[in-house]
């Protein structure tokens, strides 16, 4: 136990030590705050491009009275006297951005006749505007020819928001489908991220060391299995480490900018929408958001975010090791070799997408129980009250794989780091994990 506990000494103190573990640690949390912050300042300040439009309205639908949304700031110049294959000729050198054409329509048929000329292809807020715009003018028009006033109209049409109510004992909380996705699609991202990195770095470590001849020496004093866990462990802390600076880096830079920048608020970003039409609607929805974030159960997601973080990586740490052990100089050989390794990884992260909209089908709850999946899809279902049974099940499977497949991966570890000039295949991998010692 001694060993196994110095050799992950010597793993974390060799990483943590380098400049770019430094650097991605402070660096990495910087530059998160930074884009969301240009993303909210990119939000708050969209739809406010002013274009000047030629406007030819043969079929009076906007000259008669337009209503613009609030965040279409371009000018409307109507033409008139002047035919549209003229117009459309030299719009652009009497100072127009386009050209609307509107030639004389029936409204009681459908509307697809009307053009919009441009040097280049439409922004497409400018175009949602335009087309905003006149299907208002349409559907007045439409209203009118049936004698129906646009409050009349109003008063009859439906908006019905429904609230979300989560009961946890006597405590009613309101849900947010948008948060519960968001988090949830995070926790998956963030385990699929984890398990491809670090198990790639466990790869490259044994392999390094193996070409360097440093692991000849290492195994003559401690076993193989020690090495291996060794360092499966110290850099799995490695990554704890770095994930812990990280959320006490964002979460105080976000504390001293919103100090010192009142609007910078970062839980603003999923209703900053560039272009959006409803600015009045802003207040109610980040309170809405603010509410999701408060029914979100974070201690349960705290506790199965860590646990199928370390039981993901363990698991796929083992199996990166023994590839890394079988790999001498040949990166192509390492590429071929991972490949059957990180499928299993990347279906987990197509299944966990398809959790977060239908967390309770079939293939989700396979996905969520099965070891080589669980780590990514049980953290993508976790907000939608997975039964306890289930995820019992899941855990004790996952624990379960990880024993199995560290003891299966340390006795290709035991034959592969020794041995050098030779190529070897996933046949004769599985020969030496199964033979009998």
């Amino acid at each position: 136990m001694n060993k196994i506990l110095l050799i992950i000494q010597r793993e974390y103190l060799v990483r943590v030590k380098k400049k770019s573990f430094l650097f991605t640690t402070i660096g990495v949390p910087i530059l998160i705050v930074v884009f969301y912050a240009i993303m909210i300042a990119i939000g708050a300040s969209g739809g406010h491009e002013k274009n000047k439009i030629a406007v030819i309205d043969e079929a009076g639908l906007l000259s008669s009275g337009m209503e613009k949304s609030k965040s279409d700031a371009s000018e409307y110049v109507f033409i008139t006297g002047q035919q549209p294959d003229s117009l459309k000729v030299k719009y652009k050198s009497l100072g127009y951005d386009y050209f609307l054409y509107i030639p004389p329509i029936d409204i009681t048929q459908p509307v697809n006749n009307i053009q919009l000329y441009s040097q280049s292809p439409v922004a497409v807020s400018q175009k949602n505007k335009i087309e905003r715009m006149i299907d208002n003018a349409i559907e007045l028009r439409r209203l009118q020819s049936a004698n129906i006033t646009r409050e009349q109209y109003r008063s009859i049409k439906s908006n019905v928001s429904i609230d979300n109510k989560i009961l946890n004992g006597k405590e009613e909380k309101k849900g947010v489908a948008l948060v519960s996705s968001i988090v949830a699609f995070s926790c998956g991202m963030l385990i699929y991220i984890i398990m491809l990195i670090y198990g790639t770095m466990v790869m490259r470590g044994v392999m390094e060391e193996k070409i360097n001849r440093i692991a000849e020496v290492m195994v003559s004093s401690v076993k193989p299995f020690q090495l291996m866990m060794g360092k499966i462990i110290g850099i799995g802390a490695v990554g704890l480490t770095q994930f812990a600076i990280w959320i006490v880096l964002i979460l105080g830079l976000q504390m001293i900018l919103s100090a010192f920048i009142p609007s910078f608020d970062m839980s603003a970003l999923p209703q900053a929408a560039p272009g959006a039409a409803a600015v009045a609607d802003n207040t109610d929805k980040l309170a809405a958001f603010r509410a999701g974030i408060n029914s979100v159960p974070w201690g349960m997601i705290s506790f199965c975010f860590i646990f199928y973080f370390l039981g993901g990586y363990l698991l796929y740490a083992s199996m990166f090791a023994a590839i890394g052990s079988v790999v001498s100089d040949d990166q192509n050989e390492a590429q071929s070799m991972v490949f059957p390794v990180m499928m299993p990884i990347v279906l987990g992260f197509v299944i966990m997408t398809k959790a977060v909209a239908e967390p309770g089908s079939p293939l989700v709850v396979f996905g969520s129980i099965f070891p080589l999946t669980s780590p990514v899809v049980m953290v993508g279902r976790i907000m939608y009250d997975v039964p306890l049974s289930e995820l019992i099940i899941s855990m004790l499977l996952l624990v379960i794989s990880i024993i199995f497949f560290a003891w299966l991966t340390a006795k290709i570890y035991r034959t592969g780091i020794l041995m050098y000039g030779k190529k070897v295949t996933w046949k004769e991998m599985l020969r030496w994990a199964f033979r009998k010692q």
